[in-house]
């Protein structure tokens, strides 16, 4: 086993993981290297000493592993699938931490087919709950992001994560949840043990003090079920692309994001733009031979592939949910505002789509070849807005590095992609953006990392942008360098006023360096849920 830090004595471990073999069966605990072996790699290129994992299959069980970490004081740190992409997969935040995979949990516990309420586990995955909506015919949508069906729902959600269906923010859906504390003791809502647990599922806020909160990015629970709120399957879903033919348009087209956002909220989930890198990311293999000497595409090979891919400087991508006549009305609403700044606007379905792809089938040559894989890629991209689960965005991560898999679900972590992300929340200004985008161009090529940026819109007052630093994972020195792009952008985007709504395990110390007040306020509820500090430590602290 690998060494452990000064935070508990080996024959305190040694206690623990005996009376944890009682519990679960021996097959269940994984020591040293079987440990590493799964939940071990991840894709910014982390190493973390992890003495042993627990599989875990059920809450009574979950609360008698938690009782044993507590009475020998042994640090644990939970997971629902590990598959926590760019952001630390299935590391803990510190050395020393025996993981808890409650990937078994895989319970759908409530379905309620009226109101479109679900109950799930931690392991219940995107593509579980697509499966069984669609198997009981329910006309419902999953809360889908681009990290693949493999991925926790309710992991995601405590993450704060965000999606592309029409409930984007993923925890403002989450209406009740349940909690196992470090001691072992259980958390429910006020509103589930005074009133009733479905009430507690129609409403969010409950009643006294909001708590549940609490559990998000944190570590003073272990979380065993969430409920949340499903949009419901329109009769119409349409997607809008456009295109802006040259940078000096991103200011306008800001202005006319927000125009739309403010007029059609609902019928508009959200609108995204892409840089011309990031576009290529998703449509051609990197080409490593046209590198320049800095190991970096010069900007004469990325406007060559943009006119070979016909790819523009900016993508805007846009998604319309409603009844015929209102998907209708807001596409006229959006041709007006768009229509001044952008190119080749069209709005596409998933039957214009199928059409396309028949009729591409016919077509020889390149071009015929090129439409093929236009569609195919819109149709994916269709699928997922439309709340099936897929891995059209994935590929991303292998950009640069990385052994694409023939076949089977991708594994970004396993098949040795590198990738780190800077996911800072930027105003909806014309003047944050351009400086934004003019700060990442101008940072990340001195790491050696390629300028990807896409902005989505929370609202009509903000973006969260995601930047994926890509880096060769196999190279050190380039895994140190992405490390520092992250760092410098992390400061520098604070000078300027943009600053993350989540972070890695490895930037996690560095956030508490910018707190004071705040940390002391959770520091002291910390200590009175965990005074030992056995229930992820590090965790966002």
């Amino acid at each position: 086993m690998h060494p452990i830090p000064s935070m508990y004595t080996l024959e305190a471990l040694f206690a623990a993981l005996s009376a944890w073999e009682g519990l679960l069966g021996a097959e269940n605990v994984l020591l040293g290297t079987a440990a590493l072996r799964p939940y071990g790699t991840d894709t910014s290129g982390l190493v973390r000493k992890v003495p042993a994992a627990l599989r875990i299959d059920t809450e009574p069980l979950l609360q008698a592993v938690l009782r044993v970490a507590q009475h020998h004081r042994v640090a644990v740190y939970p997971l629902s699938t590990g598959h926590n992409w760019g952001y630390g997969s299935a590391l803990p935040a510190r050395d020393g931490s025996v993981l808890l995979d409650l990937s078994r949990m895989q319970r759908i516990l409530h379905f309620d087919p009226e109101l479109g309420v679900v109950s799930v586990e931690p392991g219940v995955t995107q593509g579980m709950l697509a499966d069984f909506l669609e198997q009981g015919g329910h006309d419902f949508l999953v809360p889908v992001t681009g990290a693949g069906p493999t991925c926790s729902l309710l992991a995601n959600a405590l993450e704060r994560g965000f999606g592309v269906t029409p409930y984007t923010d993923h925890f403002g859906a989450v209406t009740d949840l349940q909690a196992v504390l470090a001691d072992g003791s259980l958390y429910r809502t006020a509103l589930h043990e005074a009133g009733s647990e479905e009430l507690a599922r129609l409403f969010k806020w409950g009643i006294g003090p909001y708590s549940a909160g609490l559990f998000t990015q944190s570590g003073f629970g272990v979380v065993t079920r969430i409920s949340i709120v499903l949009a419901r399957r329109p009769a119409c879903v349409k997607m809008c692309l456009f295109r802006l033919a040259h940078d000096e348009l991103l200011a306008p087209a800001v202005l006319s994001i927000r125009s739309v956002l403010a007029r059609l909220p609902g019928t508009v989930g959200g609108i995204q733009l892409m840089n011309q890198h990031r576009m290529l990311s998703m449509s051609a293999p990197y080409p490593h031979e046209r590198a320049g000497t800095n190991g970096l595409l010069p900007p004469e090979v990325i406007s060559s592939l943009g006119r070979h891919y016909q790819v523009s400087p900016w993508t805007g991508f846009a998604t319309l949910y409603g009844t015929q006549r209102m998907v209708a009305a807001a596409q006229k609403e959006m041709r007006i505002a768009l229509g001044p700044v952008a190119s080749r606007l069209f709005f596409v379905t998933p039957q214009r789509t199928r059409q396309l792809a028949r009729w591409a089938r016919w077509l020889p040559g390149t071009k015929g070849r090129a439409l093929q894989e236009w569609t195919a890629t819109l149709m994916r991209s269709l699928e997922l807005v439309a709340g099936r689960p897929n891995e059209t965005v994935l590929p991303l991560a292998y950009w640069r590095s990385g052994q694409h898999p023939d076949h089977g679900a991708l594994h970004p972590g396993a098949d040795g992609c590198g990738l780190t992300w800077y996911a800072p929340l930027v105003p909806m200004r014309p003047g944050d953006v351009l400086n934004f985008v003019r700060m990442v161009h101008e940072i990340t090529p001195r790491y050696g990392i390629e300028p990807l940026i896409t902005l989505t819109s929370l609202s009509d007052r903000l973006f969260d942008s995601t930047v994926p630093l890509l880096f060769d994972r196999k190279d050190p020195a380039a895994t140190a360098a992405a490390a520092a792009c992250f760092d410098e952008l992390l400061h520098s985007g604070k000078a300027q006023g943009w600053f993350p709504c989540r972070v890695g395990i490895d930037a996690m110390p560095a956030l508490m360096e910018m707190q004071d007040s705040a940390r002391s306020f959770h520091e002291r509820l910390r200590r009175s849920l965990d005074p030992h500090d056995i229930l992820a430590p590090g965790r966002y602290r």
